[in-house]
């Protein structure tokens, strides 16, 4: 019993101190069509997950669909709770729906000024709505009510933005492998920065504490960049078919989705500039684009279950009815 009780201890010893991070829920939504961005409200506990011709809003304590919100070929979905209002881009319909966050109810549509906004972004150091039209290589810039005040023009296929909330915009031109910085006051892009090794950067995540700012990238990298100087300090080795980052800054923690692998490589902060593959979590095929849970650190990236893909087609068809979101905890 000694010996064996000895060995127990031996083994206790050598786990880890945490779990690894798994699938903790599968959170069943169905229906058909595609997915895009997905986006945790932390303090309103609200999660708005793209869908097609819908954004589907999940509450975050009980992880059940609370409502939906209609849409035209919806991208990504911010919130500002101040004002109780959400802003959805439709890159089929090239506008922006206008939402109110208590009732799920659109409020107005207002018209990009360029075509298939993308990314979409709320300031609110300068209460400022960004859209980054991704076939109309521009940014249009709007106030809270969705009147526009710029067009800003962009030198590529903008992707993900980011701001560090003291006036600059980051946003990526994935098909020049390069970050551009906008004046959010001023709507002018100030500069232009080569983020080489980094090619076909779409995620965007920021540090604001350390100035350092984080892409994923198509070639199955993530790097990192300082914000200030945009000088590459850093960069790790992920999957392949990167598309959404995130960033957990109390954990110090970098969440990138391989959708081709169907993991998720978490990415350790050792300093600004040093970092650390963590593990690997398996995931699910498709699951690509991610959120963060700021108040439990869970993340959550959206899936469905695909069929066999046939000569000719791009992608493999979604199987009706196994859209999902996945919940990935330690």
């Amino acid at each position: 019993m000694k010996q064996k009780f000895a060995f127990l201890l031996i083994l206790a010893c050598a786990l880890p101190l945490h779990a690894a991070w798994h699938v903790a829920r599968h959170i069943a939504i169905g229906g058909e069509g595609g997915w895009d961005y997905i986006n945790a409200d932390a303090a309103a506990r609200r999660l708005y997950v793209s869908h097609s011709d819908a954004v589907v809003v999940i509450d975050l304590n009980d992880h059940k669909v609370v409502g939906t919100i209609p849409a035209q070929g919806v991208h990504g979905i911010v919130t500002d709770d101040a004002m109780h209002r959400g802003f959805i881009s439709n890159g089929r319909s090239s506008t922006v729906t206008i939402f109110d966050t208590q009732t799920l109810k659109p409020t107005a549509e207002v018209k990009a000024t360029g075509d298939n906004p993308d990314s979409i972004l709320w300031d609110p150091a300068t209460k400022h709505l960004f859209t980054f039209n991704g076939r109309g290589h521009n940014a249009t810039a709007y106030d809270a009510d969705g009147k526009v005040l710029a067009t800003i023009a962009l030198d590529a296929k903008p992707e993900e933005a980011r701001s560090d909330l003291a006036g600059h915009i980051f946003v990526n031109y994935e098909d020049k492998s390069e970050i551009a910085v906008l004046d959010a006051n001023k709507f002018t892009v100030e500069k232009v920065w080569p983020i080489a090794p980094c090619e076909e950067p779409s995620g965007l995540a920021i540090d604001r504490a350390h100035h350092r700012l984080f892409a994923g990238c198509g070639n199955q990298k993530m790097v990192a960049v300082d914000s200030e100087s945009g000088k590459v300090v850093a960069s790790a080795a992920v999957g392949r078919g990167v598309d959404g980052i995130a960033f957990d800054p109390e954990k110090g923690l970098i969440f990138v989705p391989n959708g081709f692998d169907g993991t998720v490589t978490v990415i350790r902060q050792v300093s600004p500039d040093e970092y650390t593959i963590a593990e690997t979590v398996p995931t699910a095929r498709g699951a690509r684009t991610i959120t963060l849970d700021e108040k439990t650190h869970a993340i959550y990236l959206p899936t469905a279950k695909f069929g066999e893909r046939k000569e000719g087609e791009r992608r493999p068809p979604i199987l009706p009815g196994s859209f999902e979101v996945l919940e990935v905890a330690p």
